[in-house]
Protein backbone atom coordinates (compact mmCIF):
# COMPACT_ATOMS: atom_id res chain seq x y z
CA UNK A 1 0.00 0.00 0.00
CA UNK A 2 1.21 3.78 -0.49
CA UNK A 3 2.54 5.71 2.60
CA UNK A 4 0.86 8.19 3.54
CA UNK A 5 2.90 11.27 2.71
CA UNK A 6 2.60 9.34 -0.91
CA UNK A 7 -1.28 9.43 -0.76
CA UNK A 8 -1.04 13.40 0.43
CA UNK A 9 0.88 13.87 -2.74
CA UNK A 10 -1.35 12.10 -5.03
CA UNK A 11 -4.02 14.20 -3.64
CA UNK A 12 -2.50 17.22 -4.84
CA UNK A 13 -3.29 16.16 -8.46
CA UNK A 14 -7.12 16.02 -8.16
CA UNK A 15 -7.02 19.03 -10.75
CA UNK A 16 -6.00 15.81 -13.41
CA UNK A 17 -9.91 15.01 -13.18
CA UNK A 18 -11.27 12.78 -15.96
CA UNK A 19 -8.19 12.42 -17.77
CA UNK A 20 -6.00 11.16 -14.80
CA UNK A 21 -8.61 8.41 -14.10
CA UNK A 22 -9.25 7.25 -17.50
CA UNK A 23 -4.99 6.80 -17.94
CA UNK A 24 -5.16 5.26 -14.77
CA UNK A 25 -8.13 2.57 -15.79
CA UNK A 26 -6.93 2.17 -19.13
CA UNK A 27 -3.27 1.38 -17.65
CA UNK A 28 -4.63 -1.05 -15.02
CA UNK A 29 -6.78 -2.76 -17.60
CA UNK A 30 -3.62 -3.10 -20.11
CA UNK A 31 -1.85 -5.07 -17.50
CA UNK A 32 -4.95 -7.29 -16.81
CA UNK A 33 -5.31 -8.13 -20.62
CA UNK A 34 -1.20 -8.73 -20.96
CA UNK A 35 -1.59 -11.21 -17.46
CA UNK A 36 -4.51 -12.64 -19.16
CA UNK A 37 -3.03 -13.16 -22.67
CA UNK A 38 -0.17 -15.02 -21.23
CA UNK A 39 -1.90 -18.19 -20.01
CA UNK A 40 1.41 -20.58 -18.96
CA UNK A 41 2.76 -17.41 -16.60
CA UNK A 42 -1.13 -16.22 -15.66
CA UNK A 43 -0.35 -17.40 -11.74
CA UNK A 44 2.76 -15.44 -11.14
CA UNK A 45 3.34 -12.47 -9.12
CA UNK A 46 2.63 -9.37 -10.92
CA UNK A 47 6.40 -8.04 -10.49
CA UNK A 48 6.57 -11.01 -13.09
CA UNK A 49 3.95 -9.91 -15.60
CA UNK A 50 4.94 -6.60 -15.24
CA UNK A 51 8.74 -7.18 -16.02
CA UNK A 52 8.14 -9.77 -18.75
CA UNK A 53 6.14 -6.63 -20.22
CA UNK A 54 8.63 -4.93 -20.24
CA UNK A 55 11.29 -6.60 -21.47
CA UNK A 56 9.42 -7.05 -24.76
CA UNK A 57 9.55 -4.65 -27.71
CA UNK A 58 7.15 -1.19 -26.64
CA UNK A 59 4.90 -0.15 -29.31
CA UNK A 60 3.26 2.61 -28.22
CA UNK A 61 6.23 5.15 -29.55
CA UNK A 62 9.41 5.27 -31.22
CA UNK A 63 11.71 5.81 -28.10
CA UNK A 64 10.11 2.64 -26.44
CA UNK A 65 11.31 0.74 -29.20
CA UNK A 66 14.46 1.91 -29.33
CA UNK A 67 14.75 1.02 -25.51
CA UNK A 68 13.80 -2.35 -26.83
CA UNK A 69 16.63 -2.20 -29.59
CA UNK A 70 19.15 -1.21 -26.68
CA UNK A 71 18.17 -4.24 -24.79
CA UNK A 72 18.59 -6.21 -27.78
CA UNK A 73 22.18 -5.06 -27.95
CA UNK A 74 22.61 -5.52 -24.77
CA UNK A 75 21.67 -9.42 -24.73
CA UNK A 76 23.71 -9.97 -28.00
CA UNK A 77 26.48 -8.62 -26.66
CA UNK A 78 26.24 -10.92 -23.40
CA UNK A 79 25.65 -13.58 -25.97
CA UNK A 80 29.17 -12.81 -28.05
CA UNK A 81 30.56 -12.34 -25.19
CA UNK A 82 30.07 -15.86 -23.88
CA UNK A 83 30.11 -17.44 -26.69
CA UNK A 84 33.88 -15.88 -27.62
CA UNK A 85 35.24 -17.18 -23.79
CA UNK A 86 33.95 -20.35 -24.41
CA UNK A 87 35.66 -20.81 -27.88
CA UNK A 88 38.76 -19.50 -26.77
CA UNK A 89 39.11 -21.79 -23.84
CA UNK A 90 37.83 -24.94 -25.31
CA UNK A 91 40.60 -24.12 -28.11
CA UNK A 92 43.30 -23.24 -25.36
CA UNK A 93 42.22 -26.77 -24.04
CA UNK A 94 42.60 -28.31 -27.36
CA UNK A 95 45.93 -27.34 -27.54
CA UNK A 96 47.40 -28.00 -23.92
CA UNK A 97 45.33 -31.44 -24.84
CA UNK A 98 47.40 -31.77 -27.72
CA UNK A 99 51.02 -31.01 -26.71
CA UNK A 100 50.12 -33.12 -23.43
CA UNK A 101 49.33 -35.92 -25.48
CA UNK A 102 52.71 -35.58 -27.60
CA UNK A 103 54.43 -35.07 -24.88
CA UNK A 104 53.29 -38.46 -22.75
CA UNK A 105 53.83 -40.59 -26.01
CA UNK A 106 57.80 -40.74 -25.15
CA UNK A 107 57.21 -39.09 -21.20
CA UNK A 108 56.20 -41.84 -18.59
CA UNK A 109 53.28 -41.29 -16.36
CA UNK A 110 55.12 -41.69 -13.47
CA UNK A 111 59.06 -42.50 -12.93
CA UNK A 112 60.60 -44.53 -9.66
CA UNK A 113 64.35 -44.03 -9.27
CA UNK A 114 66.75 -44.45 -6.05
CA UNK A 115 68.59 -42.36 -4.45
CA UNK A 116 71.77 -43.60 -5.12
CA UNK A 117 71.08 -43.94 -9.09
CA UNK A 118 70.81 -47.21 -9.81
CA UNK A 119 67.40 -49.53 -8.65
CA UNK A 120 69.31 -53.17 -8.28
CA UNK A 121 65.71 -54.94 -7.54
CA UNK A 122 63.74 -53.22 -10.35
CA UNK A 123 61.83 -56.21 -11.07
CA UNK A 124 60.51 -56.27 -7.41
CA UNK A 125 59.60 -52.31 -7.43
CA UNK A 126 58.07 -52.81 -10.63
CA UNK A 127 56.04 -55.90 -8.69
CA UNK A 128 55.15 -53.54 -5.63
CA UNK A 129 53.67 -50.59 -8.11
CA UNK A 130 50.78 -53.13 -9.36
CA UNK A 131 49.55 -53.39 -5.98
CA UNK A 132 48.18 -50.03 -7.07
CA UNK A 133 45.32 -50.88 -9.35
CA UNK A 134 45.84 -47.88 -11.35
CA UNK A 135 49.21 -48.72 -12.42
CA UNK A 136 48.77 -50.72 -15.99
CA UNK A 137 52.16 -50.40 -17.04
CA UNK A 138 55.97 -51.01 -16.18
CA UNK A 139 59.66 -51.05 -17.68
CA UNK A 140 62.99 -50.25 -16.80
CA UNK A 141 64.97 -46.95 -17.89
CA UNK A 142 68.24 -45.77 -17.61
CA UNK A 143 68.57 -41.91 -18.57
CA UNK A 144 71.59 -39.74 -19.30
CA UNK A 145 72.86 -36.47 -20.98
CA UNK A 146 75.65 -36.19 -23.63
CA UNK A 147 76.83 -35.25 -26.42
CA UNK A 148 76.58 -36.45 -30.00
CA UNK A 149 78.59 -36.02 -32.90
CA UNK A 150 78.61 -36.78 -36.77
CA UNK A 151 81.43 -34.19 -38.88
CA UNK A 152 81.02 -30.76 -37.84
CA UNK A 153 78.28 -31.43 -36.05
CA UNK A 154 78.09 -31.41 -31.85
CA UNK A 155 74.04 -31.83 -30.35
CA UNK A 156 73.53 -32.11 -26.95
CA UNK A 157 71.26 -35.00 -26.28
CA UNK A 158 69.33 -36.72 -23.74
CA UNK A 159 69.86 -40.81 -23.76
CA UNK A 160 67.31 -43.29 -22.38
CA UNK A 161 68.04 -46.71 -22.55
CA UNK A 162 65.22 -48.74 -22.53
CA UNK A 163 64.09 -52.54 -22.66
CA UNK A 164 62.23 -52.87 -26.56
CA UNK A 165 59.58 -55.24 -25.57
CA UNK A 166 58.83 -53.94 -22.51
CA UNK A 167 58.88 -50.13 -23.71
CA UNK A 168 55.47 -50.02 -25.55
CA UNK A 169 53.56 -50.84 -21.67
CA UNK A 170 54.62 -47.30 -20.94
CA UNK A 171 54.99 -44.95 -24.09
CA UNK A 172 54.37 -44.52 -27.85
CA UNK A 173 57.27 -44.68 -28.92
CA UNK A 174 57.35 -47.76 -30.73
CA UNK A 175 54.11 -46.42 -32.36
CA UNK A 176 56.13 -43.29 -33.35
CA UNK A 177 58.93 -44.82 -35.38
CA UNK A 178 58.81 -43.15 -38.92
CA UNK A 179 61.40 -45.13 -40.26
CA UNK A 180 62.44 -48.84 -38.51
CA UNK A 181 61.60 -50.05 -35.70
CA UNK A 182 62.55 -49.99 -31.71
CA UNK A 183 63.15 -53.50 -31.41
CA UNK A 184 66.05 -53.20 -33.74
CA UNK A 185 67.91 -52.28 -31.07
CA UNK A 186 69.89 -54.74 -30.52
CA UNK A 187 72.38 -55.82 -26.78
CA UNK A 188 75.77 -55.49 -27.66
CA UNK A 189 75.12 -53.95 -31.00
CA UNK A 190 75.08 -50.41 -29.96
CA UNK A 191 71.91 -49.29 -32.53
CA UNK A 192 70.20 -45.96 -31.84
CA UNK A 193 66.76 -44.58 -32.18
CA UNK A 194 66.87 -40.51 -32.86
CA UNK A 195 64.25 -38.33 -32.55
CA UNK A 196 63.56 -36.98 -36.28
CA UNK A 197 64.74 -32.80 -35.94
CA UNK A 198 68.13 -34.33 -34.16
CA UNK A 199 68.24 -36.78 -37.11
CA UNK A 200 68.01 -33.33 -39.49
CA UNK A 201 70.09 -31.46 -37.32
CA UNK A 202 73.00 -34.04 -37.72
CA UNK A 203 72.31 -35.05 -41.28
CA UNK A 204 71.36 -38.24 -40.87
CA UNK A 205 69.44 -41.30 -42.00
CA UNK A 206 69.40 -45.28 -40.90
CA UNK A 207 72.33 -46.82 -41.03
CA UNK A 208 74.75 -43.79 -40.66
CA UNK A 209 77.03 -43.55 -37.72
CA UNK A 210 77.30 -40.96 -34.81
CA UNK A 211 79.53 -40.61 -32.00
CA UNK A 212 78.32 -40.22 -28.72
CA UNK A 213 80.48 -38.95 -26.01
CA UNK A 214 79.65 -39.45 -22.23
CA UNK A 215 79.85 -36.84 -19.52
CA UNK A 216 82.13 -38.90 -17.62
CA UNK A 217 86.04 -38.86 -18.00
CA UNK A 218 88.17 -42.11 -18.44
CA UNK A 219 91.60 -41.47 -16.77
CA UNK A 220 94.60 -42.77 -18.84
CA UNK A 221 98.50 -42.43 -18.52
CA UNK A 222 98.09 -39.17 -20.95
CA UNK A 223 95.44 -37.61 -18.44
CA UNK A 224 91.44 -37.77 -18.24
CA UNK A 225 89.78 -38.54 -21.80
CA UNK A 226 86.22 -38.39 -22.82
CA UNK A 227 84.74 -41.86 -23.40
CA UNK A 228 83.80 -42.01 -26.97
CA UNK A 229 81.70 -44.66 -28.30
CA UNK A 230 80.26 -44.85 -31.89
CA UNK A 231 76.14 -45.95 -32.90
CA UNK A 232 74.37 -47.06 -35.70
CA UNK A 233 71.28 -45.30 -36.39
CA UNK A 234 68.58 -48.11 -36.51
CA UNK A 235 65.48 -45.92 -36.64
CA UNK A 236 63.88 -42.48 -36.51
CA UNK A 237 60.36 -41.64 -34.10
CA UNK A 238 58.32 -38.51 -34.52
CA UNK A 239 56.30 -37.67 -31.64
CA UNK A 240 55.00 -34.31 -32.95
CA UNK A 241 57.03 -32.09 -29.87
CA UNK A 242 60.12 -30.42 -31.04
CA UNK A 243 61.54 -30.79 -27.73
CA UNK A 244 61.77 -34.39 -27.57
CA UNK A 245 62.30 -34.91 -31.81
CA UNK A 246 65.37 -32.29 -31.28
CA UNK A 247 66.84 -33.88 -28.07
CA UNK A 248 66.10 -37.44 -27.18
CA UNK A 249 67.65 -40.73 -28.24
CA UNK A 250 66.87 -44.00 -27.40
CA UNK A 251 69.41 -47.01 -27.10
CA UNK A 252 69.08 -50.15 -25.54
CA UNK A 253 69.32 -50.50 -22.23
CA UNK A 254 71.89 -52.93 -21.95
CA UNK A 255 74.33 -50.84 -23.99
CA UNK A 256 73.19 -47.61 -22.06
CA UNK A 257 74.63 -49.56 -18.37
CA UNK A 258 78.12 -50.32 -20.45
CA UNK A 259 78.41 -46.61 -21.94
CA UNK A 260 77.70 -44.77 -18.73
CA UNK A 261 79.22 -47.64 -16.19
CA UNK A 262 76.42 -48.66 -14.61
CA UNK A 263 75.67 -52.11 -12.98
CA UNK A 264 71.79 -51.67 -13.24
CA UNK A 265 68.60 -49.15 -14.50
CA UNK A 266 68.09 -45.73 -13.34
CA UNK A 267 64.59 -46.46 -12.20
CA UNK A 268 61.10 -48.42 -13.39
CA UNK A 269 58.69 -46.03 -15.58
CA UNK A 270 55.21 -46.43 -15.17
CA UNK A 271 51.83 -46.10 -16.85
CA UNK A 272 48.57 -45.64 -15.13
CA UNK A 273 44.58 -45.75 -16.31
CA UNK A 274 44.23 -41.93 -16.15
CA UNK A 275 46.86 -39.88 -16.21
CA UNK A 276 45.51 -36.79 -15.03
CA UNK A 277 45.24 -38.57 -11.43
CA UNK A 278 49.63 -39.08 -11.86
CA UNK A 279 49.76 -36.59 -9.07
CA UNK A 280 47.81 -38.45 -6.79
CA UNK A 281 48.93 -42.13 -7.46
CA UNK A 282 52.38 -40.74 -6.62
CA UNK A 283 51.58 -40.12 -3.63
CA UNK A 284 49.90 -43.48 -3.25
CA UNK A 285 52.95 -45.22 -3.93
CA UNK A 286 55.10 -43.07 -2.23
CA UNK A 287 53.36 -44.37 1.12
CA UNK A 288 53.52 -48.37 -0.15
CA UNK A 289 56.69 -48.67 -1.51
CA UNK A 290 59.53 -50.33 0.48
CA UNK A 291 62.47 -48.18 -0.07
CA UNK A 292 64.38 -45.16 -0.40
CA UNK A 293 62.74 -43.96 -3.24
CA UNK A 294 62.03 -40.67 -5.32
CA UNK A 295 58.84 -40.65 -7.37
CA UNK A 296 58.22 -37.98 -10.04
CA UNK A 297 55.11 -37.46 -12.06
CA UNK A 298 54.76 -36.01 -15.82
CA UNK A 299 53.35 -32.64 -14.51
CA UNK A 300 56.65 -32.40 -12.58
CA UNK A 301 58.84 -33.01 -14.96
CA UNK A 302 57.67 -30.00 -17.31
CA UNK A 303 56.19 -27.74 -14.42
CA UNK A 304 57.20 -24.43 -15.91
CA UNK A 305 55.85 -25.42 -19.04
CA UNK A 306 52.18 -26.27 -17.34
CA UNK A 307 52.14 -23.26 -14.82
CA UNK A 308 52.79 -21.11 -18.29
CA UNK A 309 49.79 -22.33 -19.74
CA UNK A 310 47.57 -22.43 -16.15
CA UNK A 311 48.67 -18.70 -16.32
CA UNK A 312 48.05 -17.63 -19.82
CA UNK A 313 44.36 -19.57 -19.34
CA UNK A 314 43.62 -17.51 -16.36
CA UNK A 315 44.45 -14.08 -17.84
CA UNK A 316 42.47 -15.12 -21.05
CA UNK A 317 39.43 -15.54 -19.07
CA UNK A 318 40.14 -12.28 -17.42
CA UNK A 319 40.22 -10.23 -20.44
CA UNK A 320 37.30 -12.15 -21.82
CA UNK A 321 35.07 -11.39 -18.51
CA UNK A 322 35.67 -7.86 -19.21
CA UNK A 323 34.28 -8.19 -22.35
CA UNK A 324 30.91 -9.97 -20.88
CA UNK A 325 31.20 -7.40 -18.09
CA UNK A 326 30.79 -4.83 -20.34
CA UNK A 327 28.30 -6.28 -21.93
CA UNK A 328 26.31 -6.63 -19.12
CA UNK A 329 26.87 -2.91 -17.72
CA UNK A 330 24.85 -1.64 -20.62
CA UNK A 331 22.25 -3.17 -19.34
CA UNK A 332 22.71 -0.37 -16.70
CA UNK A 333 21.70 2.14 -19.37
CA UNK A 334 19.11 0.34 -20.94
CA UNK A 335 17.24 0.34 -17.43
CA UNK A 336 17.82 3.39 -16.66
CA UNK A 337 16.13 4.66 -19.99
CA UNK A 338 13.53 2.44 -19.04
CA UNK A 339 13.11 3.94 -15.55
CA UNK A 340 12.28 7.12 -17.27
CA UNK A 341 10.32 6.59 -19.79
CA UNK A 342 8.08 4.08 -17.61
CA UNK A 343 7.87 6.79 -14.39
CA UNK A 344 4.06 7.27 -14.97
CA UNK A 345 3.44 3.49 -15.20
CA UNK A 346 5.92 3.26 -11.89
CA UNK A 347 3.73 5.89 -9.79
CA UNK A 348 0.25 4.10 -11.23
CA UNK A 349 1.44 1.02 -9.44
CA UNK A 350 2.67 2.94 -6.33
CA UNK A 351 -1.13 4.11 -6.26
CA UNK A 352 -2.41 0.70 -6.60
CA UNK A 353 -0.28 -0.33 -4.04
CA UNK A 354 2.90 -1.56 -5.09
CA UNK A 355 5.66 -1.01 -2.50
CA UNK A 356 9.13 0.15 -3.25
CA UNK A 357 10.81 -3.32 -2.84
CA UNK A 358 7.83 -4.43 -5.91
CA UNK A 359 9.01 -1.90 -8.17
CA UNK A 360 12.55 -2.70 -7.45
CA UNK A 361 11.91 -6.43 -8.08
CA UNK A 362 10.18 -5.16 -11.40
CA UNK A 363 13.31 -3.73 -13.08
CA UNK A 364 15.65 -6.40 -11.61
CA UNK A 365 13.53 -8.94 -13.29
CA UNK A 366 13.58 -7.23 -16.66
CA UNK A 367 17.32 -6.85 -16.29
CA UNK A 368 17.85 -10.58 -15.27
CA UNK A 369 15.73 -11.90 -18.08
CA UNK A 370 17.63 -9.79 -20.92
CA UNK A 371 21.15 -11.40 -18.78
CA UNK A 372 19.65 -14.47 -18.88
CA UNK A 373 18.84 -14.88 -22.03
CA UNK A 374 21.85 -13.26 -23.99
CA UNK A 375 24.09 -15.96 -21.26
CA UNK A 376 21.72 -19.04 -22.51
CA UNK A 377 22.07 -17.64 -26.31
CA UNK A 378 25.71 -16.95 -25.69
CA UNK A 379 26.22 -20.55 -23.74
CA UNK A 380 24.62 -22.55 -26.87
CA UNK A 381 26.37 -20.72 -30.02
CA UNK A 382 29.51 -20.88 -28.14
CA UNK A 383 29.44 -25.28 -27.43
CA UNK A 384 27.92 -25.35 -30.91
CA UNK A 385 31.23 -23.44 -32.70
CA UNK A 386 33.98 -25.36 -29.93
CA UNK A 387 32.47 -28.75 -30.83
CA UNK A 388 32.64 -28.24 -34.47
CA UNK A 389 35.75 -26.21 -34.64
CA UNK A 390 37.62 -28.94 -36.73
CA UNK A 391 34.75 -28.44 -39.68
CA UNK A 392 34.19 -24.44 -39.06
CA UNK A 393 37.89 -23.59 -39.19
CA UNK A 394 39.13 -25.33 -42.65
CA UNK A 395 35.64 -24.22 -44.32
CA UNK A 396 36.96 -20.48 -43.49
CA UNK A 397 40.35 -21.38 -44.88
CA UNK A 398 39.13 -22.76 -47.93
CA UNK A 399 36.35 -19.54 -48.20
CA UNK A 400 39.30 -17.29 -47.33
CA UNK A 401 42.14 -19.04 -49.19
CA UNK A 402 44.29 -18.88 -46.22
CA UNK A 403 46.26 -21.37 -43.51
CA UNK A 404 45.58 -20.37 -40.06
CA UNK A 405 48.39 -23.33 -38.85
CA UNK A 406 51.35 -23.90 -40.95
CA UNK A 407 52.46 -27.42 -40.30
CA UNK A 408 56.31 -25.98 -40.97
CA UNK A 409 55.94 -23.70 -37.55
CA UNK A 410 52.94 -25.07 -35.40
CA UNK A 411 53.53 -28.88 -36.27
CA UNK A 412 49.79 -29.09 -36.21
CA UNK A 413 47.87 -27.89 -39.07
CA UNK A 414 44.28 -28.54 -37.50
CA UNK A 415 43.10 -26.45 -34.88
CA UNK A 416 42.50 -28.76 -31.66
CA UNK A 417 39.26 -27.96 -28.99
CA UNK A 418 38.42 -29.60 -26.02
CA UNK A 419 35.51 -28.42 -24.56
CA UNK A 420 34.98 -28.67 -20.58
CA UNK A 421 31.64 -28.14 -19.37
CA UNK A 422 32.54 -27.12 -16.00
CA UNK A 423 34.23 -24.02 -18.15
CA UNK A 424 30.68 -23.75 -19.49
CA UNK A 425 28.67 -23.59 -16.51
CA UNK A 426 31.74 -21.38 -14.43
CA UNK A 427 31.08 -18.94 -18.01
CA UNK A 428 27.58 -18.88 -17.64
CA UNK A 429 27.17 -18.21 -13.96
CA UNK A 430 29.65 -15.78 -14.07
CA UNK A 431 27.95 -13.16 -17.24
CA UNK A 432 24.33 -13.95 -14.93
CA UNK A 433 26.12 -12.76 -11.83
CA UNK A 434 27.05 -9.80 -13.65
CA UNK A 435 24.04 -9.05 -15.42
CA UNK A 436 22.20 -8.64 -11.83
CA UNK A 437 24.58 -6.85 -10.44
CA UNK A 438 23.78 -4.29 -13.03
CA UNK A 439 20.07 -3.99 -12.63
CA UNK A 440 20.71 -3.10 -9.07
CA UNK A 441 21.03 0.31 -9.22
CA UNK A 442 18.33 1.07 -12.17
CA UNK A 443 16.02 -1.08 -10.16
CA UNK A 444 16.72 0.70 -6.58
CA UNK A 445 16.52 4.56 -8.62
CA UNK A 446 12.83 3.11 -9.80
CA UNK A 447 12.01 2.81 -6.43
CA UNK A 448 12.72 6.05 -5.30
CA UNK A 449 10.64 7.39 -8.10
CA UNK A 450 7.65 9.87 -5.91
CA UNK A 451 4.03 9.23 -7.62
CA UNK A 452 2.98 12.38 -7.55
CA UNK A 453 6.20 14.43 -9.22
CA UNK A 454 6.00 11.48 -12.07
CA UNK A 455 2.57 12.10 -12.82
CA UNK A 456 1.93 16.12 -12.36
CA UNK A 457 2.74 16.51 -16.38
CA UNK A 458 0.40 13.34 -17.21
Amino acid sequence: MSTVKDQRECGKLAHCGQAWRRYLAWQSSFIVKESQSLSLIKNLPFEWLVGIRYTRAGKRSGRNSFISFISLISMAGIGLGVAALIVVLSVMNGFQKEVRDRMLSVLPHIEVFDASGTMQDWQRVAKQTFQNKEVIGAAPYVSAQALMTRDEEVHGVAIRGVLPEEEPKVSDVASKMVDGALTDLKPGEFGIVLGIELARTLHVVRGDKVTVIAPQGQVTPAGVLPRLKQFTVVGIFSAGHFEFDSSLAFIHIADAEKMFRLDAPSGVRLRIKDMLQAPQVAYQLSRTLNGNYYLRDWSQQNSNWFAAVKTEKRMMFIILTLIVAVAAFNLVSTLVMTVTEKQADIAILRTLGASPGSIMKIFVIQGALVGLIGTALGMLFGVVVALNVDVIVPFIERMLGVQFLSKSIYVISELPSDLIWSDVWTIGGVAVVLAFLATLYPSWAAARVKPAEALRYE
